[in-house]
């Protein structure tokens, strides 16, 4: 193999990665979103007494920060 198709096969199996990571983060993003979805769901449905009410509002600030922390991780200038 020459050295430019070792260069390219090296770029080709840097992009795979970089792609199965963003995959990997758009899947955890969406179980964070799904899982407030739900929390927001039970919170409408049943009658939460004030502490409860306040319980469910830090689990779904908690998966917010989860989010824009995984959303971060998505950017380009992401750096490990």
């Amino acid at each position: 193999m020459n050295k430019r198709n070792e260069e390219q096969l090296s770029f080709l199996k840097e992009q795979l990665e970089w792609s199965k990571r963003q995959t990997w983060l758009l899947e955890e993003i969406e179980m964070k979103l799904r899982a407030m979805k739900k929390i927001a769901e039970y919170a409408l449905e049943a009658d939460l007494s004030e502490e409860e009410a306040n319980l469910l509002n830090r689990e779904i600030t908690e998966c917010q920060q989860e989010v824009k922390a995984l959303q971060k991780q998505l950017s380009p200038d992401y750096v490990h």
